[in-house]
């Protein structure tokens, strides 16, 4: 009998995005994991094919591409980790795993709180897809904090929060949130891609599902479609079978790539903040900018909160405009070098562009009355990010 081994403390999330993810002893010493381009996997016996139908073990045991291979499984192993959750789940986007989490929690004759700030393809889900299965929705102010209990109804199962809130960037009191429904028996989940586990520690704050766009700031090269779901234990086989019976899979290629780029998630995420706050310093001392929606400036709405909850920010925030004719918007984001126009974030590049949160908000208006640009802060020097958004504030006067 050998003598009993203390036990070591937990390690630092630093330390995680390094060395969770599989055993290299069990790839041959790999230290990261191959990729399994594989569908089918063989039995030696019948006794093993039986053993593997086993409907309790059926998310533990490889029997088919479709629902894991070691690629794959490497990687929910990594991110539930890094979540401090149960076990996680793949999805091919950020939506997917969105629309599936909400629907394995809901049935017919459900109501569930949404925060009127989410991700516009969730409130479309809500209103088009669950509305037309007998599922209600109401969407909330998400500076409620813990008042949500008074929308509470008998039938209500969950409560579905972003924070901070797309376009607009509103921190929510997630720990009062939680606490709440909690009281009353109800899940809660929560879209964290804009913070990643690593400035955000979902379950540290009571939240039942954790939701990821990992095509994000995870996988961070812009080369990447894939979402995650890490729930508590108790969620977990309830949800993971959604996955599986809806027949949703991720490539391993996919995983792989993921996998890579959580190797340097720390280190990305502190650069995009740094680089972040400097343009963000800078934006806010323009003549033509009214207000910059950055929850890391100390003058922002919701920073105590994010101070108080918060590890850190990623590069993405608001830009609240002084108001132009459309001409000279178009100007000045046509004539961006450094900042490209597209519709994702996290990557290493920086984006801008055009937004309007007006007709995607029914619990809280929008009042600004210039225009709102949002902008991803990339890994390039800061100086040459100010630089661009400096001549192009000029062609803005100019048109």
């Amino acid at each position: 009998m050998s003598e009993r081994q203390p036990a070591r403390k937990p390690l630092a999330v630093d330390t995680l995005l390094a060395h969770s993810g599989g055993d290299p002893a069990q790839r041959q010493g790999a230290v990261n994991p191959p990729v399994y381009r594989a569908s089918t996997f063989v039995f030696p016996t019948v006794a093993d094919w039986e053993a593997s139908r086993d409907h309790a073990s059926r998310f533990d045991i490889i029997r088919y591409g479709q629902l894991a291979t070691p690629t794959t499984l490497a990687f929910e192993e990594a991110i539930a980790s890094l979540e401090g959750g149960y076990r996680a789940m793949l999805l091919p986007s950020g939506l997917a795993a969105v629309t599936v989490a909400l629907q394995a929690l809901v049935r017919t004759g459900d109501h569930i709180l949404v925060a009127d700030t989410a991700y516009v393809p969730t409130r479309i889900f809500c209103d088009r897809v669950l509305e037309r299965f007998g599922v209600e929705t109401t969407y909330y102010d998400p500076l409620i904090g813990g008042k949500i209990s008074t929308l509470f109804r008998a039938n209500t199962r969950l409560v579905f929060l972003e924070s901070p809130g797309s376009m607009t960037f509103e921190i929510q009191d997630v720990p009062a949130i939680t606490a709440a429904a909690r009281a009353r028996g109800i899940h809660t989940l929560l879209d964290n891609s804009w913070a990643t586990p690593y400035f955000f520690p979902a379950f540290a704050h009571g939240v039942d599902v954790s939701i990821l766009a990992a095509t994000k700031y995870i996988g961070g090269h812009s080369d990447v479609m894939i979402g995650t779901i890490t729930t508590t234990e108790a969620l977990y086989q309830r949800v993971r079978s959604e996955v599986a019976e809806l027949g949703f899979c991720v490539s391993s290629d996919d995983a792989y790539l993921a996998l890579r780029g959580l190797r340097t998630l720390s280190v990305r995420l502190e650069r995009h903040q740094r680089n972040a706050l400097q343009v963000a310093e800078w934006l806010r001392r323009r003549p033509e900018v009214v207000r910059v929606t950055y929850p890391a400036l100390a003058d922002a709405a919701g920073h105590a909160l994010w101070k108080r909850d918060f590890r850190g920010a990623s590069g993405l925030f608001g830009v609240e405009l002084r108001p132009i004719a459309k001409p000279a918007l178009d100007a000045m984001l046509n004539s961006l070098e450094l900042f490209g126009m597209g519709a994702s974030f996290g990557g290493f590049e920086s984006l801008a562009i055009p937004m309007d949160p007006r007709p995607y908000r029914t619990a809280t208006r929008w009042t600004h009355d210039g225009p709102l640009i949002r902008l991803h802060v990339g890994l390039e020097d800061p100086n040459d990010l100010i630089a661009d958004l400096a001549q192009a504030f000029g062609r803005m006067r100019g048109a």
